[in-house]
C-alpha cells in the first residue's frame, strides 16, 4: 500500500474540520475524494502534505509513519502536491515556476530530460517559459502548477481542486491530462474535486466525504450509479 490514513482528525484551533477520516491508496491507483465545499477536502491533502498539523490518527507512507514529518521531507520521498487554484509564483517566469519543483532535488534530477517530457505534455508551456506567469491564463497557470508538481518525478500526486475556476473545455483538458499521468506514466494520484462527475470518470476507486466524514466508498464506477452520489454530486 503506497498509502494510509488511519482516523485521522485535524483541527483548526478548537475548530474540528475531519473527524476520524480513514482511507488508502494503493500504488499505481488514481483515486478520488469528493464532496462539497467546506466539506474538508483541502484540509485532508494539506495534513497528507504536512502543511496542516493531524489531532489524532496516523499518515503512513510506503509502510512508513510520517504523519510529523515536515512538508520537505515528505517532498524528499516522492510525495508532490498541486495546491488548490494554482498559486503559481506570478513574478517568476514559466521556468523558474517549473524549477521551484526541483528544491534540494537538482543534484539527483536529470533536468533537460525532465524539461522536455514536461514540454511534451504541455506545449504551451514551452511556448511561453520566459514570460512571467502572472501573464498566463488561469488555464495556463494550472498546467504550470501540474508541471511544476510532476518535474521531481514524483511517486504520489495530491491534487487539490484542479477543475476550480475553468472553462469547461480546460476542465476536460486537465482531466485529460491526469488520467495519462496515471495509465501511461504509472502515476498514483490522490485527487480532491467538488466537479464529482469529471472526478469519478477517471478514477479507480473514490470516497465521498460529508462535513469532515467519510460517508460512502466504494469503486468511483459503482459510486457514479448510486443514487445518493447523483442527487447529492451529480444533479440527477
Amino acid at each position: 500500500m503506497l498509502l494510509e490514513a488511519e482516523n485521522l482528525r485535524i483541527a483548526y484551533r478548537d475548530i474540528e474540520a475531519v473527524h476520524g477520516a480513514s482511507f488508502h491508496v494503493e500504488e499505481g491507483e488514481l483515486v478520488s475524494i469528493i464532496g462539497a465545499n467546506g466539506a474538508g477536502k483541502t484540509t485532508i491533502l494539506n495534513a497528507l502534505m504536512g502543511m496542516t498539523p493531524v489531532k489524532e490518527g496516523a499518515v503512513r507512507y510506503r509502510g512508513l509513519d510520517i504523519t510529523g514529518l515536515p512538508s520537505h521531507k515528505r517532498a524528499g520521498m516522492g510525495i508532490r502536491i498541486v495546491p488548490e487554484g494554482a498559486r503559481v509564483f506570478p513574478q517568476l517566469t514559466v521556468l523558474e515556476n517549473i524549477m521551484t519543483g526541483l528544491y534540494r532535488l537538482r543534484k539527483v534530477t536529470d533536468v533537460p530530460s525532465r524539461l522536455s517530457w514536461i514540454y511534451e505534455l504541455f506545449p504551451v508551456l514551452d511556448e511561453r517559459s520566459r514570460q512571467l506567469a502572472q501573464t498566463l491564463s488561469g488555464g495556463e497557470q494550472q498546467q504550470l502548477a501540474i508541471a511544476r508538481a510532476l518535474v521531481s518525478k514524483p511517486r504520489l500526486l495530491l491534487v487539490d481542486e484542479v477543475s476550480m475556476g475553468l472553462m469547461p473545455i480546460l476542465v476536460e483538458k486537465v482531466f485529460e491530462v491526469l488520467r495519462y499521468l496515471n495509465r501511461e506514466e504509472d502515476l498514483t494520484i490522490l485527487l480532491v474535486e467538488q466537479n464529482a462527475l469529471a472526478s469519478l470518470a477517471i478514477s479507480n476507486r473514490a470516497y465521498v466525504l460529508e462535513t469532515g466524514v467519510i460517508t460512502l466508498e466504494g469503486e468511483a464506477q459503482t459510486l457514479k450509479s448510486d443514487p445518493g452520489v447523483r442527487k447529492a454530486y451529480l444533479g440527477a
